[in-house]
């Protein structure tokens, strides 16, 4: 079952409009939404948390829209960007009161829990943790609530790789029940690489690409050669070509690898180089 569906999804601004995005994400899965920045992740993530109302679309969690039980929808959501949201002269005792007031599903238990495993200090001002404990403080609050949806939104920005570890982790850990999803922008997109399911690439707005990670990976090749060996038709079949030192390199559709002479060299792309050479193709 679909946890979450997006479809028809735009929002017009006098600078930039994001037009038709369409998706869904099963229950248990983990999506990468990815594209350069200004290209509308957190326009599309703002309606799904309905921070701002989109211009046409629909979005539905658990098969509810927003409109239609707006508790229920947003209970449902856990929401974590690359600011943090808590008061600086916060301390975690008043960050646990505010939750237990206004989420109803939230577990204290579980709350301390996370504290006790990262090693958050109760007393400590907020004003004086790391930036990677107060993303951790984040994620203690998020996941002591009942949530099925988790929006992260450039959430591991900053991190050093010990404390991102930790967090693709938990995410892992999150979705294992296959009750719940996870929805991930970030630039970071080695950490895709590792642990999302599906990856959807938008671009100025529209939608450049929607598959299953390993599908994606599977549809193309990274080419390397002289561009003296390139023909015509290659030519036109090659996506983004950048020149370098050594001669060139490129995206190929896996259909196309007929077209390849004896002195190309090819191999399978990651997710990072697809999208920096669908970015070069369209600039």
């Amino acid at each position: 079952m679909e946890l979450l569906e997006v479809k028809n999804l735009s929002k017009h601004y006098k600078a930039f409009d994001l037009k038709d995005i369409n998706f869904t994400l099963p229950k248990g899965y983990i999506m990468g939404y990815v594209g350069p920045n200004g290209s509308g992740k957190t326009t599309t993530l703002n309606m799904i948390t309905d921070i701002c109302k989109c211009t046409q679309g629909e979005i539905r969690i658990g098969g509810i829209t927003c409109a239609e039980d707006a508790i229920a929808y947003k209970e449902s959501i856990g929401y974590i960007g690359d600011e943090f949201y808590f008061p600086d002269n916060f301390r975690v005792k008043n960050i646990r009161r505010v939750l237990q007031n206004f989420y109803p599903a939230f577990s204290a238990d579980k709350f301390n829990q996370f504290l006790r495993r990262w090693n958050l200090p109760e007393k400590k001002p907020i004003k004086d943790f790391s930036r990677g404990m107060k993303v951790m403080l984040m994620f203690a609050s998020v996941l002591s609530r009942d949530t099925r949806l988790l929006v992260l939104d450039e959430a591991t920005n900053g991190l050093d790789p010990v404390v991102r570890t930790e967090i693709l982790e938990l995410l892992q850990e999150y979705v294992m029940d296959g009750e719940r999803s996870v929805i991930f922008s970030t630039h970071i997109l080695s950490d895709l690489e590792q642990i999302a399911d599906y990856i959807y690439f938008i671009h100025q707005g529209r939608t450049v690409l929607y598959d299953a990670k390993d599908e994606l990976i599977e549809s193309y090749l990274l080419v390397k050669g002289d561009r003296s060996e390139v023909s015509g038709e290659l030519e036109k079949a090659l996506i983004g070509a950048i020149d370098n030192a050594y001669g060139f390199e490129a995206l190929l559709p896996s259909d196309k690898a007929g077209l390849l002479g004896s002195q190309m060299h090819y191999e399978k792309p990651n997710i990072d180089q697809i999208v920096v050479h669908y970015i070069k193709d369209r600039r």
